[in-house]
């Protein structure tokens, strides 16, 4: 099993920055891409941020500029730096990777709980 635990969530005021971290644990063989998703209301969860383990980046057009993704693959984290926020970011932003636990065959999705961003004056 994979498990994936977010933090850096919090209030923010517009033009404010925040970094929310994602740390996944347990006996992994290998993770392939690693996101983030917000929750869009009456529609599906929409892509935020993704970056392969190779480093290639995938931005919504909304925060292209302003959010940057990154990993660090040794410890299995990803890192998504909110730079200008605005109020619109609003939402609780999940963690995904996909990933393939040792002695299972293939890769699957897995999400985190979510960490509320708030943007508010």
């Amino acid at each position: 099993q994979v498990q994936l635990v977010e933090s850096g969530g919090g209030l923010v005021q517009p033009g404010g920055s925040l970094r929310l971290s994602c740390a996944a644990s347990g006996v992994i063989a290998s993770i392939d891409t690693m996101g983030w998703y917000r929750q869009v209301p009456g529609k599906q969860r929409e892509l935020v941020a993704a970056i392969t383990s190779g480093g290639i980046t995938n931005y919504a057009d909304s925060v292209k500029g302003r959010f940057t993704i990154s990993r660090d693959n040794a410890k299995n984290t990803v890192y998504l730096q909110m730079n200008v926020l605005k109020p619109d970011d609003t939402d609780v932003y999940y963690c995904h990777a996909r990933a393939r636990p040792v002695l299972i065959m293939t890769h699957a999705d897995y999400w985190g709980q979510g960490t509320q961003v708030t943007v508010s004056s």
